[in-house]
């Protein structure tokens, strides 16, 4: 006669379930019958031969037998059945045995807890992560013994189920109770609280762990991101600005971050500098998105003639009609025309915008008759029409005309050429407006001369000489009228 208690408990992975004799168990109900305690010290003997397939054969053959089983004998060959299928790899079949053992109701209830234990760890083993982990909280829920090893299987299974908010509290409890702490608890910590959008909680971790790991720049990463989430950019950009002062920062896109952070706090030319420091040291490569970056910080920061050869070596690199167009306005904001116009001719090529085109063109060489000589109304109509500022206006007039009529500046094009057309039209009328006010003012001066000789008698004579030159046209208009 035998009697046989199971008094092991499965780890997340393996089973491990001892049985003995027990002499004191051996009550009314819980004990074997010769025959059925012959065939379970023979399967126990194949198991602890690591005959495991051995002993599912002689325990199903025993219960298929027909041989009267009391609920104890049952129950524990169940959880011999039940270790016997884990042991081969079977988990389900583990689990409906380790199920019938507590069906069988030959178990004491710590016996059962056992159980209620070793299926929610198989349950957790199967993939079943949320299922074995509920039946694990319900059996601790219940007044079962709180393991360690309960605590961080319940972590693995919530994280595994991707329920981060039931993970949370056993994962704290298991990093309180950690001695010494780890990484893996502080990791698991950061992970759960920025998954969970926790940010002052995963600030506090990631200071801990910044201050055993200082040598970490993924913890200071993950420092200063959280700083700019948090609306504090100022101080994220201090924290990169550090890591790339203090030679933690290699790779090219944490590079380009901190590059970024300087043009963003409206430092472009000190990004611009440490841009063409790392391509030239070849950390950052010379690809034409990046030359072309290089060249938007050049510009911003007003330093034309510094952006010119970079977009230069980027359009020739790239063949790219945006970068050409963005060459001839580098050349548009220096004023160097002729340059600006073969650039957006070499764009318009490549299929960019020809009205936009024309429109920089036409205007940088309008931009130009700023610097020119003015029209003098002392001039005559020969010289106006070869003074710099005419040639000019004609250039400018020719650009305006090559705007396309279908293209979106199609209509300023317009306004620009009567603008412009119109500018001789306003100097000449202003010229003829002042030769009239002087040949009035100069009529009157005459008249006068000629008054005085009637009454006063003498010789003419004018005081202003400049009136001289309107004497003969105010003689033909009113002195032999007069005479007549």
């Amino acid at each position: 006669m035998f009697a046989i208690a199971c008094v092991g408990i499965i780890a997340p992975a393996t089973l491990d379930v001892a049985y003995a004799q027990d002499e004191e168990a051996a009550v009314e109900g819980r004990q074997f019958s010769a025959k059925a305690g012959e065939k379970v010290n023979e399967a126990l003997q194949m198991m602890n031969a690591e005959n495991s397939q051995g002993a599912l054969n002689v325990l199903n053959a025993l219960l298929s037998s027909g041989v009267a089983l009391n609920p104890y004998e049952r129950s524990t060959i169940y959880q011999m059945l039940g270790q016997s299928y884990n042991d081969v790899g079977n988990t389900p079949g583990a689990l409906r045995a380790f199920q019938d053992a507590i069906n069988a109701g030959g178990l004491l209830p710590n016996e059962v807890d056992n159980i209620k234990v070793v299926i929610a760890q198989l349950m957790i083993v199967n993939g079943q992560y949320r299922e074995g982990a509920t039946a694990l909280e319900n059996y601790l829920a219940q007044g079962g013994q709180e393991k360690p090893a309960y605590v961080e299987l319940l972590v693995q299974a919530w994280v595994e189920a991707e329920d981060y908010a039931r993970a949370r509290p056993w994962a704290e409890k298991w990093f309180n109770s950690a001695n010494p702490k780890e990484r893996k608890h502080f990791d698991l910590l950061n992970f759960l609280y920025n998954n969970l959008n926790m940010p002052e909680r995963q600030a506090d971790i990631v200071k801990q762990m910044i201050q055993k790991w200082p040598g970490d720049q993924t913890l200071w990463n993950t420092w200063a991101s959280m700083l700019g989430n948090g609306g504090r950019e100022q101080d994220a950009f201090e924290v990169n600005k550090m890591l790339y002062l203090g030679g933690a920062m290699t790779d090219e896109r944490e590079i380009k971050k901190v590059i970024q952070y300087y043009s963003y706090y409206e430092m472009p030319y000190q990004a611009a500098q440490i841009l063409a420091r790392e391509m030239n040291s070849g950390r950052v490569k010379r690809t034409p998105e990046n030359l072309e970056e290089l060249s938007k910080y050049y510009r911003t920061a007003r330093e034309y003639k510094k952006a010119i050869p970079i977009l230069e070596e980027a359009a020739q690199q790239s063949n790219s009609a945006k970068l050409y167009a963005a060459l001839g306005e580098a050349y548009f904001n220096e004023g160097d025309c002729g340059k600006a116009e073969t650039s957006f001719r070499s764009a318009i090529d490549r299929g960019y915008d020809a009205g936009k085109s024309w429109m920089q063109v036409a205007n940088c060489i309008y931009d130009s008759t700023q610097t020119a000589p003015r029209l003098d109304c002392s001039m005559t109509e020969a010289e106006m029409d070869n003074a710099p500022i005419t040639r000019i206006r004609a250039q400018a007039i020719e650009a305006f005309n090559r705007v396309p009529a279908g293209s979106r500046e199609s209509r300023n094009a317009r306004k620009w050429l009567k603008f412009v057309s119109e500018e001789r039209d306003a100097v000449e009328r202003r010229c003829e407006f002042e030769k009239n006010v002087e040949r009035e003012l100069c009529y009157s001066k005459i008249k006068l001369e000629y008054d005085n000789i009637v009454f006063a008698g003498g010789e003419f004579a004018l005081d202003d000489e400049e009136c001289m030159k309107f004497k003969a046209d105010y003689d033909a208009l009113y002195v032999r009228t007069t005479t007549e």
